[in-house]
């Protein structure tokens, strides 16, 4: 343990005093997210301010965790009941993180690859991670840890063990580079490419190479290559403090590693070069441009590595793909399944358990582990490690496959079991091995954990719902970002998640401190409750029959009508007594004329709420009738004013606070004076919004995606499907898809109404939409049975799908049927 890793080394580092009863503490881990704090007492917890949440604001509830020691800000007054933590104060607890990692930074001299660059910076990352584990003992970012706050937690990781150290680092605003520059300290640079991300924050694209190549002022060598001109053209011109090696690649022109025929052949790619006048070459199993330049910075980096020619070429035809995802999908005998079997190391594994720990849907969490290959560490040491990380992370059950694993069964808890080989626990596997449980598959590629996934996942056709969780935490932020900070946020999980599914989105949504969530039924909050939901929540449909089992599991009605009331009060009755008086949430009919109390009905309302000490109002609110119709503008500023005026006569008379809220996804756009004390955000979080300067900015969240089962070659005069509707007028080829309107595609679809992608390529939807088939065009389609097909996606908007159907996103969401399997992916 060296000084920097004790309270007082981190103290002295920020010229502040320590007591000496902290002096001691050791500190494992910096923390910014009061979400993932695994070991309190000893972490240390940097209050970092943002746009929308204020890292001070959960200082007691780290405090209640077991959290002791803080860096705050100067002026932080800490109550008196945390009188027994310590608190750094300094003026900017971002700058102070920043300072703490570039301290730790200077403590190791062995070689440093900093990368940066508009994209491929993880997938060159982790590849040289590939490359370069059997010849090193490398840390590396975590993920994409490439921000300011990203590369000091990734630098903080550096020990004394290691001798390579791969830090990606990424910037979207001028004068970011320069203080990432002055934690990492990288000694051999390698700059991606330049394209066109975060182009709105610098003057131009010379501007943004400048800004990047801050990174590497004090290299010893830079790895680029020549054929980005602007990034050619400021190179010549860049003011080193060093005097650097340029290590070149082009296709173009003369350069260190000049690449000359690319040749893509049964999913490979062989790429020849010629470097200090030796012809070489080098095979990687993928197609794609992205694989192929970020394979040949990759490469060139080993050479000037001086790694041999062969083991270069070997190991470059192993190479996997990145997993830049984790997949969680539902499993057998009520299971969900997290699937990242394409590597396993210590740092992958950390990442992905911390994936594991999120979910609460099942009373246990199950790991099943293979081998860690190529550490370069005893596996006494290696797995002793794992242990401890296990335990960490609070799984209940390891199943460890590989046979150096099974050596150090000792390590683990008495309730482990290990198998030699997968096909051992294969031949062992009972049906009822698992049940109730969160399961994460993790193991090296080699393991074929694949034939695992196979038989614990839950048995369903091939057409499946891919859910984008990091896409829907983007729109989430970027909704926040539109709202004022004192704004609560109300998330819409209604009709199973907007089709998406409850638990799973609601999960998530809970795990990123959205204030409210709601339901349109009863039945829908109290699966929730039971899933480990603790968030508000809202019932908007309560019905008569419901309100005993509200009353139970803490959900909170709205109550629209005087009967509404009068069943809820009938319910209290019946309970006799409650901890704390019931929220409900008034519901005002300000035009829509669906629900909700009219302004004769607010004195009675006002009376029977302050007669009855058991109920309490959460909230008033309304619904906007037509937020997405510019034409009706003037109608919805009517709604907002009758809002305000109504609910003035209602708050006038409680002395607690009460919010109101009448924005939906479409209103919080498009009326941002009208967001009260809260908004509810609905179909924005899966990317559909209206027409606007900022609808661009939405990620697109669910994908429906389905292959081809089976191929036809017609003539003419042949017919297609049901009532023999398509009549072929030449030749033509067809492709028969495992999904039909049991699944959720409208029959309007048919007859060439709609349309599906295929390979890039629209293919029309042609004869009627069958139960569970339909069938398309792919006449001049590059296609084979077993293609991947997607019915709406990123390009595929489902707006235009909903057009194609006659209807609305909201409709073609919820209406994807249940038996298609949901496939949530974390990037």
């Amino acid at each position: 343990m060296s000084q920097l890793e004790t309270l007082r080394g981190i103290a002295s580092v920020l010229e502040v005093p320590c007591p000496f009863e902290f002096q001691d503490v050791y500190i494992k881990e910096l923390a910014i997210d009061s979400r993932k704090v695994v070991l309190p007492a000893q972490s240390l917890f940097f209050a970092i301010a943002g746009d929308r949440h204020d890292g001070h604001n959960f200082i007691e509830q780290l405090y209640e965790n077991g959290v002791r020691v803080f860096v705050v800000k100067a002026d932080y007054s800490a109550p008196a009941k945390l009188d027994d933590a310590f608190f750094i104060r300094v003026e900017n607890p971002l700058a102070a993180l920043q300072t703490v990692a570039a301290a730790k930074r200077a403590q190791f001299n062995y070689p440093l690859i900093g990368i940066t660059g508009s994209n491929g910076k993880t997938i060159v990352k982790e590849w040289l991670y590939q490359l370069l584990n059997q010849n090193y003992n490398i840390i590396r970012s975590p993920k994409s840890y490439n921000s300011q706050v990203g590369v000091p937690l990734s630098v903080w990781r550096m020990k004394s063990g290691n001798d390579l150290a791969i830090i990606e680092a990424g910037i979207s605003m001028p004068g970011e580079m320069v203080k990432l520059e002055r934690i990492v300290k990288p000694t051999i640079g390698i700059f991606t490419n330049l394209g066109q991300a975060h182009d709105e924050n610098f003057t131009d694209a010379n501007q943004k190479a400048r800004e990047k190549l801050d990174l590497f002022q004090n290299v010893n060598t830079l790895i680029y290559c020549k054929d980005y001109l602007i990034i050619q053209e400021e190179l010549e011109h860049y003011p080193f403090a060093s005097s650097p090696k340029l290590f070149s690649w082009s296709r173009r022109t003369a350069a260190d590693l000049q690449i000359g025929r690319i040749e893509k052949k049964d999913g490979q790619t062989e790429i020849q070069g010629i470097y200090q006048h030796n012809f070489l070459r080098i095979r990687i199993p993928f197609t794609d441009e992205a694989s192929i330049e970020n394979a040949i910075h990759c490469w060139a980096t080993l050479l000037y590595l001086e790694i041999h020619s062969d083991d270069i070429s070997r190991r470059m035809e192993q190479l996997v793909p990145v997993a830049m995802r984790l997949e969680l999908k539902q499993g057998i005998n009520n299971c969900s399944v997290i699937n990242d079997s394409y590597n396993s190391d210590l740092q992958s594994i950390s990442i992905a358990l911390d994936f594991l720990s999120q979910q609460h849907q099942h009373p246990k969490r199950t790991l099943i582990l293979s081998d860690i290959l190529q550490t370069g560490r005893t596996d006494e040491e290696l797995y002793a490690e794992v242990s401890q990380l296990i335990k960490e992370k609070k799984v209940d059950r390891l199943i460890g496959i590989g046979k150096h694993i099974s050596s150090q069964a000792e390590l683990f808890e008495e309730t482990s079991e290990f198998f030699d080989s997968t096909e051992a626990f294969l031949a062992a596997y009972h049906h009822d091995k698992f049940y109730n449980e969160t399961i994460l598959l993790k193991g090296a590629r080699s393991f074929g954990f694949e034939a695992i996934s196979r038989i614990i996942q839950h048995k369903t056709h091939q057409t499946v719902l891919e859910i984008d969780l990091g896409a829907m935490v983007h729109n989430l932020n970027l909704i926040r970002s539109m709202i004022n900070p004192s704004t609560k946020l109300m998330a819409m999980v209604k009709a199973f998640g907007y089709g998406s599914g409850s638990f799973e989105i609601a999960n998530v949504l809970q795990f990123h401190h959205v204030d409210y969530l709601a339901v349109a039924y009863a039945d829908e909050g109290i699966e929730l409750r039971k899933a480990g939901i603790s968030l508000p929540i809202m019932v908007i449909s309560p019905e008569e029959q419901s309100f005993d089992a509200m009353i139970q599991y803490g959900l909170e009605p709205e109550i629209f009508s005087v009967r509404s009331f009068q069943l809820l009060e009938n319910a209290i009755k019946r309970k006799g007594t409650l901890d704390s008086p019931l929220k409900i949430h008034i519901k005002l009919n300000t035009g829509m004329n669906r629900l909700g109390f009219s302004e004769r009905d607010i004195n009675q309302l006002v009376v029977r709420i302050k007669n009855n000490p058991l109920i309490k109002v959460a909230s008033v609110f309304s619904h906007l009738a037509a937020s997405e119709n510019e034409a009706e503008d003037a109608f919805s500023r009517k709604q907002i004013a009758s809002l305000d005026e109504m609910s003035a006569r209602i708050l006038e008379h409680f002395d607690y606070p009460i919010l109101r809220h009448i924005c939906n996804s479409f209103g919080i756009i498009r009326f941002p004076e009208a967001q009260f004390d809260m908004v509810r955000l609905g179909i924005g979080l899966y990317g559909v919004a209206p027409e606007s300067s900022i609808k661009g900015k939405f990620r697109n969240v669910s994908t429906l995606r389905t292959t081809i089962t089976q191929m036809h070659d017609l003539n003419k005069g042949d017919t297609i499907g049901y009532g023999r509707m398509e009549k072929v007028e030449a030749e033509m080829r067809s492709a028969t898809l495992p999904i039909g309107y049991a699944d959720g595609l409208s029959r309007k679809n048919g007859n060439r109404q709609g349309s599906v992608l295929i390979n890039g390529h629209r293919a029309p939807i042609v004869g009627n939409v069958c139960m569970d088939m339909c069938m398309v065009d792919v006449t001049g389609i590059p296609c084979k049975e077993g293609d991947d097909v997607v019915i709406f996606g990123e390009d595929y908007p489902i707006e235009e799908f909903a057009r194609n159907s006659e209807t609305i996103p909201y409709e073609v969401l919820t209406n994807v049927s249940e038996r298609v399997k949901r496939v949530y992916f974390q990037e």
